[in-house]
């Protein structure tokens, strides 16, 4: 589940560099802070106080409550790194189960 969720996230955050409505970038801010809540509450309850805080701290930058505001290139940048740190996380977290 969390692969899907992950991979749909990541999806949004790439169509954030297109030029779309205002209200799809709204969208995907309530979109991101559910994901990541939910992302950190799952690593708090496997142990993983790292991965809790950085999804945390990824919920708290995406919050649409209380903006912030960083300019379109800047916010462009951020959801192209996020976006690329869920897909790398599933294959980190894929290679952990392994072991």
């Amino acid at each position: 589940m969390n692969i899907v969720v992950k991979i749909g996230l990541s999806i949004l955050l790439f169509a954030c560099l297109l030029d779309m409505h205002y209200g799809y970038y709204q969208f995907v801010r309530f979109a991101a802070l559910i994901v990541f809540a939910l992302l950190a509450y799952q690593a708090n309850q496997q142990s993983s106080q790292f991965e809790m805080y950085i999804y945390v701290g990824l919920a708290l930058l995406f919050q649409p409550f209380f903006k912030i505001t960083l300019g379109r290139e800047l916010w462009n940048v951020v959801d192209v790194i996020v976006a690329i740190g869920l897909i790398a996380s599933i294959f980190i977290n894929s290679k952990k189960s392994k072991n």
